[in-house]
């Protein structure tokens, strides 16, 4: 029985993480696409369902990926994350490079574009935590709540930025991806109890 619920709620997650992917690919408006920006909107996207999973994986609400297994696959998503990014922000530089600059130095005329890229360096700014937590000696106390505060700034402006997008991306799934990033952020900082003063997991 518990095998068979296991199945089920990563049936379930795929589906999810799947739906909105299976949505853009279906969107008429990839005949107008370059390819390279094509490739760029679904790392685009696939940052956007790694959002999902990333707090799913760090509050062990999977089964098989919970404590230490949960961490470090949360570790590894957060690496594809990073390289999503990446490979989203530099599509989007080979095909508008002044669109590009424009919003890195926050002067675009689109609103979108500010939500992403303060969403990008929060990205940064936490894989860069996460990779020097020993050599910046950080208590693990003040550590989770940089992370987390990064966390919700990652989340945040990323919902953001993909809900004031008229692109590729299917309206409902896209809705429905950002609402349960949102919520599943907000559950696991609740019960990971980072404000408290001795979170869950600290010695």
């Amino acid at each position: 029985m518990n095998r068979l619920r296991a199945l089920l709620i990563w049936a379930i997650l795929a589906t999810i993480l799947a739906v909105p992917l299976l949505a853009a690919a279906a969107s008429p408006l990839l005949q107008w696409r370059q390819p390279i920006y094509i490739a760029a909107g679904f790392a685009g996207i696939t940052a956007m369902a790694l959002l999902l999973l990333q707090p799913l994986l760090a509050g062990g609400y999977l089964p098989g990926a919970e404590g230490l297994k949960g961490r470090r696959l949360h570790r590894w998503t957060g690496s594809l994350l990073v390289l999503a990014i990446i490979l989203h922000v530099g599509g989007l530089w080979i095909t508008s490079p002044p669109d590009v600059i424009d919003a890195l130095l926050f002067r675009s005329p689109t609103p979108f574009s500010v939500w992403g890229v303060l969403a990008m360096w929060a990205v940064f700014a936490a894989a860069f935590l996460a990779a020097f937590r020993r050599s910046l000696a950080l208590s693990p106390r003040l550590w989770r709540r940089l992370h987390t505060l990064l966390a919700m700034v990652i989340v945040a402006g990323s919902v953001v930025h993909a809900l004031l997008i008229e692109g590729i991306m299917e309206t409902y799934s896209k809705a429905a991806l950002c609402a349960l990033a949102v919520a599943a952020t907000v559950k696991v900082i609740f019960d990971l109890k980072i404000w408290a003063r001795r979170s869950r997991g600290e010695s």
